[in-house]
């Protein structure tokens, strides 16, 4: 019998470790070719890892509830053949992991051995502040507390504190050695600023006698951190415009029952005001935009996401990719597809990552108006509220004339660093602009 190592894999850009959620197999369970065996849980979407190989587990090396980094070794396989556990570390070759894995662990071996020698306090992560094995080497090294570290405001993924924070930080604090970190020492400048930023205190509450207590699960502790980083690293403007939606209404009443029997998918409004949204950016491409400290990088793909509330509450924002290069039955087969994976828990850590702009249907809950928090790095996010019918002048060549209308807010949240409000405002009038002259002579 020979010994293979089931490796945690590689998960999409920019995500660098998983926490352990669940093992499906118990050791001595045997296993086939691509079966299930644990699943696993990013700040981004949860999964879980097939085996490429059948075998019977004979250790496990990662235990529910603990981290481990992408190329690290969760299980031990025993398969058939000959040879020991040497050969078998080498059958998942180096090219599975991505360059910026090796980059981190070469970088967390050079810092292995002074840490130990340090008498540090030891650095941990949990669901509310994550840190990769490389900033918690630096922490340990540097002798920044647990305490202290969490007081860094991250600039990375979902508020996360990567390499350059914590060395902006350390920079800052040897500026000013008599502050404390506790009480008057600065944090360190985000990439989206180079001034530190105030972190505001959390309240106290005290829980009354008919109050209850509801623990915050991950997903929703991420979120939270997810937007307070937002609305800390952004300042945020919005834009609203009334749109007249008849024609767009008309003509999806039209055809969505022949698109239902032809194709087997409901014909939404949503992927109609994507279109529009895709025009417009391909108008406006600097609002298809992150910021890189006194750098603007504009993104050539446009990338749409569309926020979507699973079943527990919990928010989650598939991606469609290249969006611009998809007709309308295109969208409307890829957002349904995306939509329900979402809801099940299905999607693929690269199906929620890589977007460049935000829509939030908040009239799918029977909403108008709304002032949605830009999804970071991105520089603006649109919600959309619902289709009501409204008495609106209507100018005919005899004059104007009171109809009934269908009518829609479009409200436009953007980054007030990179985005103007004449360029937030123009953009969105001119997804106004394509969705009053929809072509309602077009077929789906």
């Amino acid at each position: 019998m020979a010994e293979y190592k089931l490796l945690l894999p590689a998960m999409g850009e920019g995500v660098m470790e998983a926490t352990v959620t669940d093992w499906l197999k118990n050791v001595g369970d045997t296993v086939e070719e691509d079966e299930s065996v644990v699943e696993i849980a990013t700040d981004k979407v949860d999964s879980d890892v097939p085996t490429p190989v059948s075998g019977v587990i004979k250790e496990i090396l990662v235990q529910k509830d603990e981290v481990a980094k992408v190329g690290e070794a969760l299980a031990i396989l025993e398969v058939e053949g000959e040879g020991s556990s040497e050969p078998a570390q080498a059958e998942a070759p180096a090219s599975e992991q991505t360059a910026e894995a090796e980059e981190v662990q070469k970088e967390v071996a050079e810092l292995e051995a002074p840490l130990e020698a340090s008498k540090s306090e030891k650095i941990t992560s949990d669901d509310a502040n994550f840190y990769s094995p490389l900033v918690r080497s630096i922490a340990e090294k540097e002798g920044i507390s647990q305490a202290e570290l969490s007081q860094i405001q991250g600039s990375g993924l979902g508020g996360r504190v990567n390499k350059d924070d914590i060395q902006k930080y350390l920079e800052n604090r040897k500026a000013a050695p008599a502050a404390t970190p506790a009480a008057s020492q600065p944090k360190a400048a985000t990439s989206a600023s180079q001034t530190p930023q105030p972190v505001a205190s959390q309240p106290v509450v005290s829980p009354g006698q008919n109050h209850e207590i509801v623990e915050m699960d991950r997903m929703r502790k991420l979120i939270a951190n997810h937007m307070v980083h937002s609305l800390q690293t952004a300042p945020h403007v919005s834009s609203f415009v009334e749109t007249d939606m008849t024609k767009v209404w008309n003509w999806r009443n039209k055809h969505k029952n022949n698109f239902l029997k032809r194709e087997g998918e409901k014909l939404t409004f949503m992927p109609i005001i994507v279109e529009a949204i895709v025009k417009a950016i391909k108008d406006f491409p600097m609002i298809n935009v992150s910021v890189d400290g006194d750098h603007i990088i504009v993104k050539k793909d446009i990338n749409i996401g569309i926020a979507t509330a699973r079943p527990d509450g919990n928010l989650i924002v598939p991606v469609i990719k290249n969006a611009d290069q998809y007709n309308l039955a295109g969208l409307a087969k890829k957002i349904n597809d995306l939509a329900e994976r979402a809801r099940t828990n299905n999607l693929k850590p690269d199906e929620i990552q890589g977007g460049t702009y935000t829509i939030s249907n908040i009239g799918s809950f029977g909403n108008i108006l709304g002032t949605p928090i830009i999804n970071q790095p991105q520089v603006a996010i649109m919600a959309i509220g619902a289709i009501e019918k409204k008495p609106a002048v209507v100018s005919t060549p005899e004059g104007d004339m009171i109809g009934i209308r269908q009518k829609m807010y479009l409200s436009h949240s953007y980054d007030h660093r990179v985005v103007d409000g004449a360029l937030g405002g123009m953009f969105v009038k001119r997804v106004s602009d394509y969705l009053e002259k929809f072509d309602v002579d077009q077929d789906v």
